[in-house]
């Protein structure tokens, strides 16, 4: 089994790489440090990376021997929102920290009854897609947006509190304002 223990952007893989296979993974399974993954051409290969790595279509991992595997956004199950005021519901969608791709006309974001519903409460036209998502990265470059969510249960069933380490401050629209800060108990 290939051993992948690096990575390469798209922006810096030379032209004449040697791109022997890819890989297609939908937005959770690109977030990656060390999984074992198989190609779409069938090759089995370990990924082994220094850290955690936030991968996007086109970028790639790098072989011990050399070769390139090209990574791919996975079509999976999205939220397509339209709307007359497209700007304040991109407004409405990153203050709820909710990771978004933006194209000039519509917004994708994964599905979510709840942001789906506030959605639709202010105008917006929500449907049901399937397509690759390639949502905004941080404000500082790239990587991914973390959800802010409070309180979330694993996969194993405990519990996960985080702390930012700072207060927030949300000015709301009743007319005053709050703090809050959240602990990082495991």
């Amino acid at each position: 089994m290939n051993r992948a223990l690096s990575t390469l952007r798209k922006g810096s893989i030379p032209e004449d790489a040697n791109v022997a296979d890819s890989v297609t993974l939908d937005y959770e399974a690109r977030f990656i440090r060390r999984k074992g993954l198989q190609t779409d051409a069938g090759e089995r290969l370990l990924v082994d990376l220094a850290q955690t790595t936030s991968l996007e279509d086109g970028d790639a991992l790098q072989l011990e021997d050399g070769r390139l595997i090209a990574i791919r956004a996975a079509a999976e199950p999205l939220l397509r929102v339209t709307g007359d005021q497209i700007t304040r519901l991109a407004w409405h969608i990153g203050n709820r920290h909710t990771p978004c791709q933006i194209a000039p006309d519509h917004l994708l974001i994964r599905q979510d009854k709840v942001i789906a519903a506030m959605l639709a409460h202010l105008g917006a036209q929500v449907e049901p897609v399937t397509a690759p998502f390639i949502p905004e990265g941080g404000a500082y470059g790239h990587g991914r947006t973390h959800s802010h969510e409070h309180g979330k249960t694993l996969h194993d069933g405990s519990a996960h509190d985080h702390d930012h380490g700072h207060d927030h401050d949300h000015a709301h629209d009743h007319g005053h304002s709050h703090s809050h800060s959240h602990t990082h108990d495991h």
